[in-house]
């Protein structure tokens, strides 16, 4: 596997799962232009690599998961004109890079603004109870708008979102009710979170790769799709996927998940 030369994100394949830790938790793992071309880097290999089959995308220390852009650094793309300026999410996010392989993302602290570009491309995101998810652009004065349509790509209430993009700093949205809206798929105790996304991964890197892989670029593409043009492109996937497949025993029978 190529070795990544990484200062900002921690890298490890094993078991057909990558773990990618977001590592800059003096700085409450805020990104800046290294870590958007770190991510860069980590998303590429993960695309191309066949040995990956799952990724778990977590973040160091308690206090956060990421606060979005490191406001000290502030937005470096402004050197550029302004028809060149691209938007950092475009390689943040693993969906936008092209990445069909499930991210289970376990959120800790807090999830401010544009740390919603790794979650609204997450396919399964789990949250410690003390988790928070809140967006600080209206309290600095300044326009949310591509992070909130994530949200609303991703299925969220518009009131949700609206109450979420609007009131800033002054309300957070916990864990409870970021389950309760579709964000959150299960709340899990700080000190299992990062062991239960592993073994989420585990159970999903264990199926046929070229299935799973199918399956999430079907769903995530329809989004962008009429209803029949969806129905057809996620059959044509079907049909290509499943040449010489069907049902088959697992190799280890366990028992159902309950959550």
């Amino acid at each position: 596997m190529t070795r990544l030369q990484l200062s900002t994100l921690l890298f490890d394949v094993a078991d057909h799962v990558a773990t990618v830790t977001l590592d800059r938790p003096d700085r409450m793992n805020s990104f800046n232009e290294q870590m958007v071309d770190e991510f860069d880097q980590v998303w590429r290999e993960v695309r191309t690599n066949a040995d990956i089959h799952c990724v778990v995308l977590r973040a160091s220390g308690d206090r956060a998961f990421c606060t979005g852009i490191d406001i000290r650094e502030g937005p470096w793309w402004n050197d550029l004109p302004v028809f060149s300026q691209e938007d950092p999410g475009a390689l943040l996010g693993p969906k936008s890079q092209r990445v069909w392989k499930p991210v289970i993302t376990a959120v800790q602290g807090m999830a401010a603004g544009g740390a919603m570009y790794l979650l609204n491309e997450s396919d399964i995101i789990i949250a410690a109870p003390e988790a928070t998810f809140f967006d600080p652009h209206a309290s600095g004065g300044m326009v949310s708008a591509l992070e909130p349509i994530g949200m609303l790509h991703r299925g969220i209430p518009l009131g949700e979102v609206m109450r979420w993009a609007l009131l800033g700093n002054e309300e957070r949205m916990t864990a409870e009710t970021a389950m309760r809206i579709g964000l959150v798929s299960e709340v899990v105790e700080r000190d299992r979170l990062w062991a239960h996304a592993a073994e989420l991964a585990a159970e999903i890197a264990a199926r046929s790769p070229d299935a799973i892989q199918g399956t999430v670029r079907a769903v995530w593409e329809s989004l962008d799709q009429m209803p029949s043009h969806a129905k057809r492109t996620g059959l044509s996937y079907a049909q290509l996927g499943n040449r010489g497949g069907g049902p088959r025993q697992p190799a280890e029978r366990r028992a159902p998940r309950l959550r």
